[in-house]
């Protein structure tokens, strides 16, 4: 059994100023004032349509990012409508061979420090769960079960890896959703690192996405 945390990678080459000029050319053409696009007028025009709500010309840009998380969280992800998903599959997925360490990788709850005494409880019984699963598994396998068959024991802690690619007005809404104190603690341990990145990475779309705390 392999416990880790979840963790993100950004699959594309994000280029964030070369988004916002492509996103203000589209946008222009509403209006017809391409003229009046210079070096630095990209940022002032997106600020001021995601103001107006007009944000369906921030559509024209996209980002792919590959989520490593527990299948609990990428039950919730998928429910965002306006996306593309390619997932690890639990049906062809045979944890016991090598590619996979001959065992299975469980995403580590964050709400459960084992440092805490009374979290430690609660953990402790969620290990042993998790170590029971994994050996019920492999007899399952062992038995000539097939890993579509096998897979039925597995768990929403199990780990995935999810690749997704949305345009940037989804992943406004995603953020909004999924960074609220209402989100899934799990959730949030995902999506809130991953906005701050996005923050980083392009300019002015994500700004005025507050995070609570």
């Amino acid at each position: 059994m392999i416990e880790i945390k979840p963790y993100f990678i950004i699959e594309s080459d994000v280029d964030g100023n070369e988004m916002l000029k492509r996103i203000e050319k589209a946008g222009r053409t509403c209006y017809k004032s391409e003229d009046r696009i210079t070096d630095e007028s990209a940022r002032k025009f997106i600020k001021g349509i995601i103001k107006r709500g007009h944000e369906s010309v921030i559509e024209h840009c996209s980002i792919t990012v590959r989520v490593i998380c527990d299948r609990g969280v990428s039950h919730e992800i998928v429910r965002h409508r306006l996306a593309s998903y390619s997932q690890e599959s639990t049906r062809y997925c045979n944890y016991s061979q090598d590619k996979f360490s001959n065992e299975i990788t469980y995403i580590k709850p964050c709400f459960w420090d084992e440092n805490n005494e009374e979290n430690a409880k609660k953990y402790e019984v969620w290990k042993n769960t998790m170590e029971f699963i994994e050996k019920k598994y492999m007899e399952l396998l062992e038995l000539g079960a097939k890993p579509e068959e096998a897979r039925s024991v597995l768990p929403n802690s199990l780990k995935t890896e999810i690749v997704m690619t949305m345009n940037l007005r989804e992943w406004r809404h995603f953020f909004k959703l999924r960074t609220s104190k209402a989100s899934h603690p799990q959730m949030r341990e995902i999506a809130i690192p991953l906005l701050e990145k996005f923050k980083e990475l392009v300019p002015v779309v994500f700004d005025d996405i507050q995070i609570d705390l």
